[in-house]
Formats: C-alpha cells, sequence, structure tokens
C-alpha cells in the first residue's frame, strides 16, 4: 500500500544547472562536504573530481585523483579537508586537499562497495564495506584495520550515523551495528522489501533508516522493537506501462535515498525512471516532483544546509551492459532548494 499523498510541485528542468566537466562515465557516487559548498564525485572512470559550488549551483572544479578501478563510493573527513574513496580495486584512496596528495588508506580481498568517515570517543574512523563479506575500521595512523566485522554476505550498501552503522547485504540482509561495540552484530533483519536492497540511509536521529530496493519500494525501519508499529513501506519509482492501467506497471530501481540535513524527516529518493521525489517520512506526503530526466538518476545528495541538492543523470547499470545506448547522458546537475519544497506537512491522523 502507498501512504503517499500527490504533490501538485514540478520542477522546471530549465532551473537546475549543470555542472562542468563532470567524468567521463557513470557517476556512481557524490557526497558534499560537511564544512563547505564543495562536491566530491566518483565515477566507472575511476577518478574522483571535487568541485566548488555556489550558493546559486555555479562550480569549479578544485582537484581530482583517481583508482585503478571505477570508484563506486566517495566521502568526506569531518572536518572537510579530505576526500575518501572507495574502488572496485579494491583499495580506499584519501585526497588531501590541503596538499593535493593522494594515498591509499584501506585495502579490501574484494570490490570496496560503501564507506563512511565518522567521529568517535577515540578519534575520527574510516570504515569500508566490500564484496568480500567483511567491515573494517581504519584510524589512518596504521596500514592494516584497528578492527573487522565479518559480514554473512556481500556488502551492497552502508551508511553511518553514529553511533548507528547499517549495512545492506546480499539475500536481502540488513544488518545494524552499534558503534560503542564496532566488531558485534547488534541485530539482523530481512529487508521488508522482496527484493535486491540498493541502497541504505541512517535516520539523522540514528533510531533507523531507509532501504530503496530494485523494486521501485521504499521501507522505513526503526531500530528498536517498541518503535515496530512505526515501521512501513511505500511504492515510488513506478510508471503505468499503458495511460490508465494501473494494473500493467513499470517498475524502477530506487537508487538512493537521502534524507534533509535541516528538516530531518524530509527525504529525496531518485530512480532508474530518471526521476526525482521529496517525501515527508512522519506525514507520509510526496512534497515534491522534479520533471523526469532524460535517463536514469544514479546518485544524490544535500548539501550541509540542504538548500542545494546534487543528482547524477547518468547510466546505472540495472539492464547492465545491453542497456547502455549510444547517447545515454552522463551529467551532474544542482538544484537550489526552495523553502516551500522541503517544508513539513501536518502528520497524518491515526
Amino acid at each position: 500500500m502507498s501512504f503517499f499523498g500527490n504533490s501538485n510541485t514540478t520542477a522546471a528542468a530549465v532551473a537546475d544547472v549543470e555542472v562542468a566537466d563532470p567524468p567521463t562515465d557513470s557517476v556512481s557516487s557524490m557526497a558534499f562536504s560537511p564544512q563547505g559548498d564543495y562536491l566530491a564525485v566518483g565515477s566507472w572512470d575511476n577518478s574522483v573530481r571535487v568541485y566548488e559550488v555556489s550558493p546559486e549551483g555555479r562550480t569549479r572544479g578544485l582537484a581530482m585523483t583517481s583508482h585503478q578501478g571505477p570508484v563506486l563510493s566517495v566521502c568526506w573527513s569531518s572536518d572537510g579537508t579530505k576526500v575518501f574513496s572507495g574502488s572496485a580495486d579494491n583499495t580506499a584512496r584519501m585526497l588531501d586537499l590541503q596538499t593535493g596528495a593522494s594515498q591509499q588508506v584501506a585495502h579490501h580481498d574484494g570490490a570496496i562497495k560503501g564507506l563512511r568517515f565518522f567521529d568517535s570517543p577515540q578519534g575520527g574512523i574510516l570504515v569500508t564495506a566490500s564484496w568480500d563479506k567483511t567491515v573494517k575500521y581504519w584510524n589512518l595512523q596504521q596500514a592494516q584495520p584497528i578492527a573487522i566485522l565479518n559480514l554473512p554476505e556481500r556488502c551492497y550498501a552502508l551508511d553511518v550515523v553514529y553511533p548507528l552503522l547499517v549495512v545492506g547485504c546480499a539475500e536481502r540482509q540488513i544488518h545494524i551495528v552499534n558503534l560503542t561495540n564496532p566488531t558485534t552484530i547488534h541485530k539482523t533483519v530481512l529487508s521488508p522489501l522482496k527484493w535486491q536492497t540498493r541502497t541504505v540511509c541512517c535516520f539523522n536521529s540514528a533510531n533507523g533508516f531507509a532501504v530503496g530496493s530494485i523494486e521501485g519500494r521504499v521501507a522505513m525501519q526503526w531500530i528498536e522493537d517498541k518503535d515496530a508499529s512505526s515501521n512501513y513501506s511505500f511504492r515510488c519509482h513506478r510508471q503505468d506501462a499503458v495511460p490508465n492501467k494501473k494494473d500493467q506497471v513499470l517498475v524502477y530501481a530506487v537508487n538512493d535515498v537521502k534524507f534533509h540535513p535541516v528538516h530531518s524527516t524530509v527525504f529525496s529518493t531518485i530512480g532508474s525512471d530518471g526521476t526525482v521525489h521529496f517525501w515527508d517520512r512522519d506525514a507520509r506526503t510526496r512534497l515534491k516532483s522534479f520533471d523526469p530526466a532524460p535517463g536514469p538518476i544514479s546518485t544524490s545528495c544535500f548539501n550541509r544546509s540542504g538548500t542545494i541538492f546534487a543528482y547524477a543523470v547518468s547510466y546505472d547499470w540495472h539492464k547492465g551492459y545491453i542497456g547502455m545506448k549510444p547517447g545515454m547522458p552522463n551529467k551532474v546537475m544542482l538544484h537550489v532548494v526552495k523553502d516551500d519544497e522541503v517544508k513539513k506537512r501536518t502528520s497524518v491522523k491515526r
């Protein structure tokens, strides 16, 4: 069942700004700095590019580094001076924006699908998760991980809001870790969605998470059993195969879910159908829909103040190699977020 009402608000595509000098292949991951309007972009062309972004969405290239394989995930240090990237070459690298130096800081026996940096009582920690079925923790002062968490399956998605770490794995497994005890899985749940997990995103309050799948559905899940009655899922990123024929539906992957950094119950979803939507988690309302893009939308992020939303119109490989058609767009877009697009609505009475 879908709980979300429709909004008539639609973004004008001409209002969004295209980033100059984008990657030359599919964009896999993006992240804004927590300290300023700097955007890191990882790509299947093995590169990590960093752009400076103005309040109006104009950009200029700031730095660039590369891996020996496709970049699958990027994130920032808490102080905004370093960019970390995980790659299919089984390594994670750190780009120091103050010196321009790039170095390897982590390694796995398989591709690094997700990585995040977080502050702990013991200092800053980089966490990496891989297809080799491990999560590793690094203090960046030594060549070996300071701790390892073994997973029963490959990592497909990772997110952290300290002290919560959530790993979405193959076979619909979702593992929840309390980072005060980082080498033990606190709780394992089976995804409430019936098909493969595509993305996970922790609530800003660190008491739950969102999960999106390849079936055009998103679920909201709270960690504690006492909050289980608040859990729900809904359909999105679907289209009628034939107009007004609700029994003939095209279903698209949900490629990313991101929560707004200020309006903490507001979140975005993007999909293989080329659409972006803003939603209110608690009011269960769709706040805004963008005009469809000319290709899949592969990844997205808000800046630290939630005033700029970045999204990549780029092939997401949901159809494999055969889906990569000539002329497929590959660009990074910046949308200046208006207050009424993310203004929370009154919760539904239950």
